[in-house]
């Protein structure tokens, strides 16, 4: 299922929201006109987050889980993370304010690569991506707007389809399959050991951060700059 857009406006401009696009959009930009492989290699290497790393060395490693979040391993990843972002972060920023909601998108960004870690301390392989802490927006918005209408495209081959889904459904089987993903990658892990691939354990990691997350940092009231 891939969202087109929601039907909740914003109330105001999401100024952390749109940064957070630009910035992964910078980053982005900088890999792909990456002057070698092994320039991009190198850039990966220094920027991403190896669990293995950050539990032997986590004083020096700890700013790895932050700068991983702005690093993309190709365009299919990049532009998936920047569509949910730009759907659904607008209106959980409008709900918190711009600080708490950058407050929020780093925490939940932490909470899931500290998952992800967690599920395989020893791997070796980079982790990178803005999907965790995408994640976690998606948790707090699943809270904040489950009546919330999303039109939605469901490619099917001849029968594909554009409809509209409610938000608590689409996030709600979103979750589900990150869910069921996960523990099948961990299976998969036990017999065969680390492959790599898509941090499914980020995913619902970021997503639950979310939703804990959200009654500490949501504004009581809708006004205000932060």
């Amino acid at each position: 299922m891939i969202p087109l857009h929601d039907n909740i406006k914003s109330r105001r401009w999401p100024l952390v929201n749109v940064t957070l696009i630009l910035l992964n959009a910078a980053v982005f930009f900088i890999e792909i006109t990456a002057p070698s492989p092994q320039a991009l290699e190198s850039l990966f290497s220094r920027w991403s987050l190896v669990p293995d790393l950050l539990f032997s060395s986590p004083f020096t490693q700890w700013p790895r889980v932050f700068t991983s979040m702005f690093i993309h391993g190709g365009w299919m990843h990049f532009l998936g993370n920047i569509l949910y972002l730009w759907i659904f972060g607008d209106n959980v920023e409008d709900r918190m304010g711009h600080f708490r909601y950058l407050l929020f998108y780093l925490a939940a960004g932490t909470a899931a690569a500290l998952t992800q870690s967690l599920f395989n301390p020893a791997s070796r392989i980079p982790m990178m991506g803005a999907s965790g802490a995408i994640a976690g927006v998606l948790g707090a918005y699943f809270l904040l707007y489950p009546k919330a209408k999303v039109l939605t495209f469901i490619p099917l081959w001849l029968f594909s389809r554009i409809v509209e889904i409610p938000a608590f459904f689409f996030l709600g089987f979103w979750f589900l399959m990150q869910t069921v993903q996960g523990l099948g990658s961990l299976a998969q892990q036990a017999l065969r050991g680390d492959q790599g691939g898509v941090a499914w354990g980020a995913h619902a990691g970021g997503f639950l951060a979310g939703v804990i997350l959200l009654p500490f940092l949501k504004r009581k009231r809708n006004r205000g700059f932060f």
